[in-house]
Formats: structure tokens, sequence, C-alpha cells
């Protein structure tokens, strides 16, 4: 099954990045509208209708949309990296979440929440930070600690063991503290529940729970997809900010000058220069993505190598984007000030993204472990 976006769809989102922005969240219109071209459902098995792609399609999808805009690409990666946790629960649970055509989907991994074992479940109470996309979704989750006791459950490597509880958006409370200098359209407020009942077969572990659905899509790792949705999203907000500075360079001459900025030497070695950098960070995350599905598809599980490449790449491109689009607003000089400027908002939503922990720098140090030959905790590679 494919997907392909509509046209018009993306024009509609390009053409509302003011409203989106102004709104701090994805108008109601415009998630539904996505939800029926299936950038919700990309991660879905194809047993509960949805879509499966391969994890590049995946990307790709969600980079064109962050083109379009990036707040609006960040809650189609939301959606679906969060959909992802459907190839996990049994077909009847799986199929009770994700069957609805037009869900939307949301979730934080972090676990911030704890969870007290009862009987045929988990009673939850938590709170998150950075619930992309809430007020559209259907259905919610968020990673919670499980007590045991009067302490923690613990892995056999000594972590934490936590879980992620799925819910009904319903039974969660959307709190708004989202008061961001970028991504703002993405309504990443809070969300809070408060001793709600959650199923057993709601309750999956993205470190220990097994896949039920067989497929390549499902031997990817989990963080490292969360971190390469990251990535696309970065890449196609960047990729966009090269078109952007493109078409104000034909016309606008710099103070003092005759000539446009477009036929200016220092112009054109800095866009030749960030062409490269986020064509090189592209090149390197398609290879890896390539070379761990060839994996998966030979049924093999991904290595601690593969793992690692894909973080690495991940963050490298997200970076290097956030870079790409810094270098593009200085180029605009004062014209980039101003809110018409779209690389302003390129700029800001950039630097809201490096800011997320699958993309921080701490992805250096555990990658270079790898690469050093070093022992290394693989658990959230």
């Amino acid at each position: 099954m494919k997907m392909t976006l509509p046209e018009a769809l993306l024009a509609d989102v390009a053409g509302r990045g003011d409203e989106i922005e102004a709104a701090r969240r994805l108008p109601a219109d415009v998630a539904r509208a996505m939800a029926k071209a299936g950038l919700f459902r990309m991660m879905i098995p194809k047993t509960l209708g949805g879509l499966e792609l391969p994890v590049s399609e995946s990307l790709a999808a969600m980079r064109r949309v962050a083109a379009a805009d990036a707040s609006a690409g960040w809650c189609v990666m939301i959606a679906a990296t969060s959909a992802y946790k459907s190839g996990f629960l049994d077909h009847e649970t799986a199929r009770e979440i994700y069957g609805d055509p037009l869900g939307v989907y949301g979730g934080i991994f972090a676990p911030m929440g704890r969870a007290e074992p009862v009987d045929g479940g988990y009673r939850l109470t938590g709170r998150w930070a950075w619930a992309s996309g809430s007020a559209n979704c259907t259905w919610l989750s968020g990673g919670a600690v499980i007590r045991e006791g009067d302490g923690i459950a613990k892995l056999p490597n000594g972590a934490p063991d936590s879980r992620m509880m799925i819910f009904p958006a319903a039974e969660a409370e959307l709190i708004d503290t989202w008061m961001s200098h970028g991504l703002k359209g993405t309504g990443s407020g809070d969300m809070a529940v408060e001793d709600i009942f959650v199923p057993e077969a709601r309750a999956v572990s993205m470190m220990t729970s097994v896949a039920t659905h067989d497929g390549a899509l499902y031997r990817f790792p989990t963080f490292g997809l969360l971190a390469l949705g990251i990535a696309a999203v970065a890449l196609g907000n960047a990729g966009a900010a090269l078109d952007d500075l493109v078409a104000l360079a034909a016309s606008k001459k710099p103070t003092g000058g005759g000539r446009t900025l477009a036929e200016r030497g220092y112009a054109q070695s800095e866009l030749a220069q960030a062409r490269a950098k986020l064509g090189g960070a592209s090149a390197f995350m398609e290879d890896a993505v390539g070379r761990a599905w060839t994996l998966a598809e030979a049924g093999d599980d991904l290595d601690v190598e593969a793992r690692a490449d894909l973080r690495l790449a991940a963050t490298h491109a997200t970076r290097t984007s956030a870079d790409v689009a810094r270098v593009m607003y200085d180029l605009a000089g004062g014209d980039s000030v101003y809110l018409k400027s779209p690389l302003q908002r390129r700029f800001r939503d950039a630097h809201v993204m490096t800011q997320h922990m699958m993309v921080n720098p701490a992805t250096w140090e555990l990658t270079g472990r790898v690469a050093f030959g070093l022992p290394t905790d693989a658990t959230f590679l």
C-alpha cells in the first residue's frame, strides 16, 4: 500500500503557517485532512488497515510536510511514531485503539508517570511535558515507571522498568503550557492523568516487549525511529529555508549596493556550502536507514553498530539542519527579523528541534563509545 500526499493539502498547510503559529496548535480541520491522507497511519500494520510503509517512505512524507510548515510536520512525526506501538499489541487491543481510519495519536516516551500494578493492569498517575498534537488526539500514551512495593521495578540491566501506558485522550487533562519561541503550532503543552486504570494489554515496554506483527518495520529500534522522525522534520525545514533564501536573494539588494544578494560572491559561497552540508547529512541518514532496512527485511535483529548509526545520523542531520537554517537567516540580513519573513520561523523552529533528548549532544558520546568498540549500554539506541 502506497501513500500519495495531496499537493492541495501541502499547499493549504504552507499557506496557513501564520494561523497555525497563532493558534499554537494544529487546527482541527488540518489534522483531519492529514488523517484522511493517511499521514497518521504510516507505521500501523496493514492487518489493522494501516500503511506499514518502509521507514524511508515515512520519513520522506514527514520531510515534505515539514517543508510546508515545521509545526505540522512535527505533529505528523509524533502521531506516526506514537502509532508505531500498534505493532507490539495483541491484535484485538490494537484494533480497538488503531482501527479508526481517522484516529489521531500522541504520546511522550519519557517515564514521567508512575504505574501501580493492580488486578488486570495498572493505576496510572502522571504529568508529561511536550504532548505535541494532543488537542486533536483520540488516544494518548505516556511513559511510566512501574512501582514495586515501596520502590521501582528494575530490568535485568538495573534500569527502571517503564512502560508506555495507552489511554483514551478523554481521560487526560491538557494543560496549556506551550509558550515557546519555536514549533509554536505543535500544541506541545502538558498532559496529566490522575489514578486512571490502564489494562495490562495497553501497557507496552519499548525496551522489552516483542513485536506481535511480523514485518521489517517492527524490527527497527523505537528510539532510533523517533530520532529519525525528528531529523526528517529538521531536514524538511532546512531545505525550505534554502528555498526561502533563494527566492529572497533574487530581488534583495543589500544597503549600499546595486547588485542583488544572489549576485554577491559571499552569498553564493554560503549557499553552496549550506546545500552541500544539508545534502551530506541527508545522504548519511538515507544510507544508515537503507542498511538497517536491509537487515530488518532479512529478518535479522539490528546490531548495535546499525542502531548507533541510526542515532548518529539522526542527530547529525538535525543539528546540521539547524546550522543551515541559521546561515540562511544570517544571509537574509535585516529582512529576516520581521515576522513576515519565513526565515525567522525556520530559524526558531530548527533550534527547538535540537533540544529534543533523542538528538541532543549526549548522542555523540553514546555513539562514539560504539565506534571505539567499548562496552555500551545499548538500551536507548
